[in-house]
């Protein structure tokens, strides 16, 4: 059904040899595609690392969508799998990767059983006779989120992000070289390579390149996936969701779900691209928007996200397993101490073998930043409310 229509004509025309895996790679980099599982590394790149490997290669898909907020994979993988199926024998094609490991939410049931059946009519259909598919189910750990957080748990081992170098393109599952690729970067692979790279990177706004698929949730009156040109503002997001649900007025929004930070009503116009709010404290992350109203406290959320960091941190460094259990204790407090919790914010950041513990302050921060009469301080110089 999916060939019928139109699907795998892209792959057809890579196994084929009418596509050459180099200009496969440098139509994605021109088209500015990257990872949409949070990091936004250039997808092109990241093939040619791989490519440029000894082999045996592999291949893992992260389908884990742990970050609170993030609903946009799921959405792919129930309504549109081939597009994530067919991106993914693209790269194991251009990576020359012989098995795709695909590490799937155990959440996803639905998404599961989807898969199952799709990657069992690929097989008989033969497109898959180059790479085979390994369906994994992950067991819910936020932390599986870190790229080599997960190759340990596809390994059977305890789901701890790895000391680096040497990184996961060179030695990764297994001890081989790995491409680590996101759900949504994938699906999107092969209506760049159909379009052009051209077609995408134009249709980006304020300077951002290609389309984002949006997890919108919160304060509106239509939350779900929305797919929006990169570099849209929250503004126009919360419009195309059908505006503020009845009753609330707009204060507040996570730009990248929970480690993305808090940024007020008053920076809603801000493009939400990678390394665009860098300047606030925040990062769009994998594109998650969650919208507060007057009905919210802010440092009554913030405290939730650090519980949250707390609980689903590994445990294997001390700066998160201690920094995120100290700093959720210090936010119970009617009046933050923001100089002790800045020491701690800073100790985290610098510290923490990976994302998870180095960005948990960003929502305390945040508050502090801008919030500081919710939490009993006087108002920053300079922030924005």
């Amino acid at each position: 059904k999916a060939q019928a229509q139109g699907g795998y004509r892209v792959l057809r025309e890579c196994l084929s040899g009418a596509r050459a895996a180099e200009n496969c790679i440098t139509a994605l980099s021109d088209g500015g595609l990257r990872g949409l599982g949070g990091a936004g590394f250039a997808t092109g790149r990241k093939w040619s690392l791989v490519r440029a490997q000894p082999g045996p290669r592999l291949m893992a898909i992260n389908a884990d969508e742990g970050e609170p907020g993030t609903f946009k994979d799921r959405s792919i993988l129930e309504k549109a799998p081939h597009a994530m199926l067919e991106g993914a024998l693209i790269a194991a094609w251009a990576v020359e990767a012989k098995e795709v490991y695909i590490y799937l939410r155990d959440e996803y049931p639905l998404a599961r059983k989807i898969l199952a059946q799709e990657i069992a009519a690929l097989e008989a259909a033969g497109l898959c006779a180059h790479a085979t598919f390994i369906l994994r189910r992950g067991a819910g750990a936020y932390i599986c989120g870190e790229e080599s957080a997960m190759l340990e748990s596809l390994e059977g081992k305890r789901a701890l992000p790895r000391q680096r170098p040497p990184y996961v393109a060179e030695r990764g599952l297994f001890g081989r070289p790995t491409l680590v690729n996101n759900v949504e970067t994938l699906a999107l692979v092969p209506e760049i390579l159909a379009k052009g790279a051209d077609w995408f990177a134009t249709h980006g706004v304020r300077g951002a390149k290609g389309f984002r698929s949006y997890s919108v949730s919160g304060r509106v009156r239509a939350p779900g996936v929305i797919r929006a040109p990169a570099g849209s503002t929250a503004r126009e997001l919360i419009e195309r969701a059908g505006g503020m649900a009845q009753g609330h007025d707009f204060k507040a929004y996570l730009p990248g779900g929970a480690s993305g930070g808090i940024l007020p009503a008053a920076l809603a116009d801000e493009p939400l691209d990678f390394g665009r709010l860098d300047e606030f404290g925040c990062f769009v992350g994998s594109h998650a928007l969650v919208v507060f109203s007057q009905a919210d406290d802010m440092a009554a959320v913030a405290r939730n996200l650090m519980r949250f960091f707390a609980h689903e941190s590994c445990g294997q460094c001390t700066p998160c397993r201690v920094g995120a259990e100290k700093a959720a204790a210090l936010m119970t407090r009617q009046t933050w101490d923001r100089p002790l919790l800045e020491e701690l914010s800073q100790a985290m950041a610098d510290a923490s073998i990976c994302g998870l513990g180095q960005a948990a302050p960003n929502p305390l921060r945040s508050v502090m930043r801008f919030f500081p009469q919710e939490i009993g301080l006087p108002e920053e110089i300079g922030g924005a409310s």
